[in-house]
């Protein structure tokens, strides 16, 4: 065997050590990912945690999360995929990484988490799950709306087992709180209204027999006011008696 065959030989052992190696990596990064997810989807409400273990997937799920379509991420994709020959593909790619860099902005805020924990995600996206995944944060959806919620990419999808995750806004002027409306007095009716109509046949319930209204009441007769009387045992006081002539 020549030393050329001998190299040739250690190279290959050693690329597939390092086939080895990427795929342990690269599945223990699916499996903490998939947990992190799976921990992130129960704060947010989401019913199966199978979503989470589905790869692209639980990544749309994410995006729904932040208040994105999630449809665009998978057209991004695909675009990647089948424009890569000729050499754009990776601008889809790029495009689909902002995408859920949009979506983890989204999900922080509403995790009560400062928009510059974006940055942690950008560089390091599995410790930035971990933290959000198993910190005590709670899941919270009385915030403004997004700022792409009047945009093409706002999410307009209904998904079984996902919550809605962007209510229609209120708007509460500043310094005031929301407070709820009044209630209506008993047998006020507002303008316009119509009693509702009863059905066809419709027969109101008969009295139980012997049943006799009340009586209508009358009030008492009008007694003027009498002047006060002096009390029995009072006598008047006696006149003065006339001076006496020397």
């Amino acid at each position: 065997m020549s030393p050329y065959d001998t190299d040739s030989a250690a190279v290959a052992v050693l690329a597939l050590i390092g086939i080895g190696i990427g795929l342990l990596v690269a599945a223990g990064a699916y499996v903490l990912t998939s947990l992190f997810m799976m921990k992130l989807f129960d704060k947010a409400g989401v019913q199966g945690r199978w979503r989470a273990w589905v790869p692209i997937y639980n990544t749309m799920v994410f995006a729904k999360l932040g208040d994105l379509n999630p449809w665009w991420l998978l057209i991004a994709w695909g675009a990647g995929i089948i424009l890569a020959p000729v050499g754009v593909g990776s601008l889809f790619f790029l495009a689909a990484s902002v995408y859920t860099v949009l979506a983890a902005y989204r999900v922080g805020v509403k995790l009560q988490k400062e928009p510059v924990w974006v940055v942690l995600y950008i560089f390091l996206s599995v410790v930035w799950l971990g933290i959000l995944a198993f910190d005590r944060s709670r899941w919270n959806l009385a915030l403004p709306p997004a700022p792409w919620a009047n945009s093409f990419l706002r999410d307009t999808t209904r998904w079984t087992g996902i919550p809605v995750q962007a209510p229609a806004p209120q708007y509460v002027a500043p310094g005031y709180a929301a407070y709820p409306p009044p209630p209506t007095a008993a047998g006020y009716q507002p303008a316009g209204y119509q009693p509702p109509v009863p059905p066809a046949g419709y027969q109101p319930p008969m009295p139980p027999a012997g049943y006799q209204p009340p009586a209508a009441t009358q009030p008492p007769p009008y007694e003027p006011p009498q002047p006060p009387t002096a009390p029995p045992d009072t006598e008047p006081p006696a006149a003065p008696e006339p001076p006496r002539q020397p």
